[in-house]
């Protein structure tokens, strides 16, 4: 069974990332939006341990998040910029659909 993860809090802030990114299964994506995207900062911690990830986890990130925070311009090849409607769809892709508030 699939899981979209959805992350919406800085890598800097907590550990809910690193809990996430532990509890991955094979066919399941994350999402990143608000300050979640600045775990898409170069050079960071947190984007090392995105980059770690096995390629059948899906990386996603909400478009408007990354061009608010000024990181739409850098990001990484594996990660797939989202508007909102994407988004939506998107969570009709997964059996579950997972908020890490």
């Amino acid at each position: 069974m699939s899981t979209l993860h959805l992350l919406s809090h800085s890598p800097f802030a907590d550990g809910r990332l690193r809990s996430c990114l532990q509890l991955l299964g094979p066919d399941d994506g994350l999402l990143l939006s608000g300050d979640a995207v600045y775990a898409l900062a170069p050079g960071s911690a947190p984007l090392h341990q995105l980059e770690q990830l096995p390629t059948h986890n899906a990386l996603f990130a909400l478009d408007e998040d990354l061009r608010a925070r000024g990181l739409h311009a850098r990001l990484p090849a594996r990660v797939s910029a989202l508007d909102y409607p994407g988004f939506v769809e998107l969570c009709t892709r997964y059996d579950k659909v997972n908020a890490w508030l």
